[in-house]
């Protein structure tokens, strides 16, 4: 497939060709196409040669991508088929890229299969938090159906470090005299307090 373009600037004949192959593959039960090159042609000779990676889809349908492009930054589908050529000192990038080499029908582009992974960084970097946020959810649950009440945790009990124990535990609330000029008044020695347990 051979896109020309004529001359632009100093280049004579401009033309990018896009390789492609199709072929059959049992597993699917339907046939496939690939980019496998790009060239770039002018002065009527092959000055550069890009290797293309990851550039397929089924014959009847067509390829799109936001960027197909030899710079790293673009995730680089077209890789340099050498060194010795000029190839490296080419920058190739394609915006918005769709290409269909077979099956064509009434001039227009088939349904098109996406680069885009499932499995973007972004998508990963989400699936995380997600089961980060997921795991503190599920311990603030556990935390708080395991949370004690109050009302049923109240416990009276008298103190046996501040008060002696009772010899008899059937007497009442044991009254002592005080003495005192006079008057005659009592006191209670069996003292109960209240313990609370969270």
């Amino acid at each position: 497939l051979s896109l020309k373009f004529g001359d632009v600037g100093n280049l004579k004949g401009l033309v990018i060709r896009f390789l492609l192959t199709t072929s059959y593959y049992q597993l699917s039960v339907q046939n496939w196409f690939t980019l496998h090159r790009l060239q770039l042609l002018y002065n009527d000779s092959i000055q550069a040669t890009f290797n293309a990676t990851r550039i397929y889809a089924p014959a009847s349908y067509s390829y799109h991508c936001e960027h197909v492009s030899s710079l790293q930054r673009y995730d680089a589908l077209l890789i340099p088929s050498s060194a010795n050529d000029l190839s490296k000192l080419w920058e190739v990038t394609f915006i918005d890229f769709q290409i269909q080499g077979f099956n064509i029908q009434e001039g227009h582009f088939a349904y098109a299969k996406d680069c885009a992974s499932f499995f973007s960084p972004a998508i990963l970097m989400g699936l995380v938090m997600s089961l980060i946020l997921l795991l503190v959810l599920a311990y603030a649950l556990h935390m708080l159906i395991h949370l004690k009440s109050l009302d049923r945790h109240y416990e009276c009990k008298a103190s046996p470090t501040y008060f002696a124990q009772m010899k008899d535990h059937d007497m009442g609330d044991e009254k002592e005299p005080l003495r005192s000029s006079g008057n005659e008044s009592y006191e209670l020695r069996n003292q109960q307090f209240c313990k609370i347990y969270i």
